[in-house]
């Protein structure tokens, strides 16, 4: 995959698969990120940006470098490849890193108690994945076309465009379905890798993978 220009990627917002940060104070940090990317649909981590998209620059390429492929080296298991680049833009330079979705999942990133932990992308964040969701990472997907064109699926993609997450009985309301069957259809589409389950908060939600 070719790298976009700095200038097509400060014209989206943070999404599943984009992510800018100011700096990498340390490679423990930003690992989680980069397990989440190659858990999930890969992604694009743009290093030298502020929050609200202004160009800050990085102070040290060397040391930026040295931090992500610490991060993706010792700080995910099993490790993944990142591919990178430095840009300049108004006398600065920008590292854009590309991490791409793994045949080797699932991932896992040490936390900051030193435990290691399965993440993936939900939106714009990297969130902790259930020992399900894990199993169902593995698995090839191969979603069906007669699927995705069903009145229930399609309502609820038009939802997930406009909204994070979705919870069974949301889904059951916006249908008018039994929570049971909304249920069954929302865990069918997350085994088939449309979704992402979060099932580590209460209600257990629903979110759009890619």
């Amino acid at each position: 995959m070719a790298f976009p220009t700095l200038n097509d990627l400060l014209s989206q917002t943070e999404s599943s698969t984009l992510e800018f940060k100011r700096t990498i104070e340390a490679p423990g940090r930003i690992a989680k990120t980069l397990a989440a990317f190659a858990n999930t649909a890969g992604g694009w981590l743009v290093i030298g940006i502020d929050d609200d998209r202004t160009v800050k620059g990085v102070d040290s390429e060397k040391d930026v470098v040295q931090k992500l492929e610490a991060a993706s080296d010792l700080f995910v298991q099993p490790g993944v490849l990142v591919r990178y680049q430095m840009v300049q833009h108004d006398e600065r330079l920008v590292l854009i890193a590309r991490v791409d979705e793994s045949e080797d999942k699932p991932h896992q990133a040490k936390d900051p108690q030193g435990q290691w932990q399965v993440y993936v992308r939900a939106r714009d964040k990297s969130v902790p994945a259930s020992k399900q969701m894990e199993k169902w990472l593995q698995e090839t997907h191969d979603i069906s076309p007669e699927l995705l064109q069903q009145h229930n699926v399609k309502r609820l993609l038009a939802h997930l465009k406009k909204n994070e997450q979705i919870a069974a009985k949301q889904f059951a309301q916006l249908v008018n379905i039994s929570e049971y069957r909304a249920d069954k259809l929302l865990q069918q589409l997350t085994r088939e890798g449309l979704l992402l389950v979060l099932d580590k908060q209460h209600p257990k939600t629903y979110t759009i993978r890619k």
